[in-house]
């Protein structure tokens, strides 16, 4: 077992190696990794997606998606994993930010679709916004506000941009739910509250 703060075969260097390597033959299997765990590494994503490693921005955008794509989460802890060992990293907030949205209207004359959100990540996935990818919208403590979340896969979630929540609130509506007037966005055919709408200015 690696002493706290080291990895098993060298730290982020041999991640990075099994990534790419692994990258090549298409998306990593990481749920199907269970590898001993080998202590904490020194790296971080902060809450505007910024990965930092020993205080540091990584500014190698390839090395961040090669990262980002052996994450792994478990209960509210995040690693990296290779198939021989897994290695803690700090989460500020969420580990991918959403920083683009396209809308999708399909045209129909056969009765309403609903338009489909698609969001594109720090890390360059693009998420397409309904079933198996869901918005949640948690309270922001210090402001009063709301902050949108998208999953993207395997419980981990992309904290969307502000710019992109005001682009949410403009493409909005009303609906009841449950005997509540809500407040929410549409995508995919699911419809996301956010708020009651007669409380909505509260979070705004």
């Amino acid at each position: 077992m690696a002493k706290e703060g080291q990895t098993a075969s060298g730290g982020l260097d041999a991640i990075a190696g099994v990534a790419k390597n692994a990258a090549q033959k298409g998306p990593p299997p990481v749920h199907l990794w269970n590898p001993p765990y080998c202590g904490e590494i020194d790296l971080r994503i902060g809450s505007d997606g910024t990965w930092y490693y020993q205080r540091t921005p990584i500014g190698r955008a390839a090395l961040v998606k090669l990262f980002a794509s052996v994450l792994k989460r478990e209960d509210d802890h995040y690693y990296l994993v290779t198939p021989v060992e897994k290695c803690g990293i700090t989460v500020d907030d969420a580990p991918f930010l959403a920083v683009e949205l396209k809308v999708e209207r399909p045209d129909s004359h056969a009765g309403r679709i609903d338009q489909v959100l698609h969001f594109r990540t720090n890390v360059d996935d693009w998420v397409a916004c309904g079933p198996g990818h869901d918005l949640r919208f948690e309270p922001e403590l210090p402001t009063g506000g709301l902050k949108p979340y998208l999953h993207v896969r395997r419980d981990l979630w992309a904290k969307v941009s502000r710019p992109l929540f005001y682009d949410l609130v403009e493409l909005g509506e009303e609906r009841d739910i449950n005997g509540t007037r809500m407040f929410g966005i549409a995508s995919a055919g699911e419809f996301y509250a956010m708020a009651p709408a007669d409380s909505l200015a509260e979070f705004m």
